[in-house]
């Protein structure tokens, strides 16, 4: 288990309905999160993840996703 393992939920250890999955070249996973409107980021060996995009809900204000179903993380770590 690399992320969440912990059942579902809106924890930081926790996914909702996780759709895609990215890894970066520090081996840091991202997760775009389905169900909880958030994009999450866990580094090698973290216990829970940080949410790097969303999780305030579902919406379109620039703190707010809706349903994301696919993530991408650049070369300058710009997410996608």
């Amino acid at each position: 288990v690399v992320a969440g393992g912990r059942g579902k939920g809106n924890r930081l250890d926790q996914l909702a309905y996780p759709y895609y999955v990215f890894v970066d070249r520090d081996h840091s996973v991202y997760v775009s999160d389905h169900g909880n409107h958030r994009v999450m980021k866990w580094k090698e060996d973290a216990k829970q993840g940080i949410v790097v995009a969303g999780g305030q809900g579902s919406g379109d204000d620039l703190t707010q996703l809706s349903n994301p179903r696919g993530v991408f993380v650049d070369e300058l770590n710009t997410l996608y």
